[in-house]
């Protein structure tokens, strides 16, 4: 490198600090970008071969692609010629935001975790219909699966008496209840009559 460095012109070995670098950040931004799409169709073949759900891609390229972005933007900042102790030192300082927020969003990150479970146990699917039951009773959301993302199942409301409505469920909810499935369409709810309770605990008469 330094034989052939003589034979440069001076004014080029003056740029060869700029050049090289320059250079090699291209390199590291392409190898990074031709990463990202082998490993994406790579994705897709494994998907398509092991029948996986559609809606497990997009969380699954996410990942990929903010990895090698980090490990591309790494890479560059060194040959950029920032040390490893401030490379360090930035890393543990992200990491502690990083925890400080990982409990403050705790809940969305449960029903990310959810949605992922879901996506793969398939406990239900888009166009089921099904009726989540509460321990108590009190309320038992039940419609048809209209959409699943990363954070609510939309069912569409099947109760009577309400419209046309839909019911975004947080997937942390729905995954820690009893999820009933039915086969086909359910049974219309029927509204409850006013003065039910009353008839089914009638008062005594008075006494004479």
């Amino acid at each position: 490198m330094q034989h052939l460095k003589g034979r440069l012109p001076d004014w080029v070995q003056d740029w060869l600090q700029i050049i090289v670098p320059g250079v090699q950040i291209l390199l590291i931004l392409l190898a990074a970008w031709l990463l990202q799409r082998l490993l994406r169709r790579l994705v897709r073949r494994a998907s398509m071969y092991y029948q996986l759900p559609s809606e497990l891609l997009g969380p699954i390229n996410g990942l990929m692609r903010w990895l090698i972005l980090a490990s591309a933007l790494l890479l560059v900042l060194d040959r950029m010629g920032i040390s490893a102790a401030v490379l360090w030192a930035a890393f543990t300082g992200f990491a502690t935001v990083g925890a400080v927020a990982f409990f403050a969003a705790w809940s969305v990150l449960s029903n990310l975790f959810c949605a992922l479970l879901i996506f793969t146990v398939r406990p239900y699917r888009i166009g089921d219909y099904i009726e989540v039951l509460d321990i108590a009773e009190t309320m038992s959301p039940i419609g048809r699966v209209v959409d699943i993302n990363l954070l609510y199942t939309t069912l569409e409301d099947h109760a009577t008496g309400r419209g046309r409505a839909w019911l975004q469920i947080p997937n942390a909810m729905i995954f820690q209840r009893v999820v009933r499935r039915f086969q086909g369409v359910p049974p219309p709810c029927a509204p409850r009559p006013a003065g039910t309770t009353a008839a089914a605990n009638p008062e005594p008469p008075p006494t004479p």
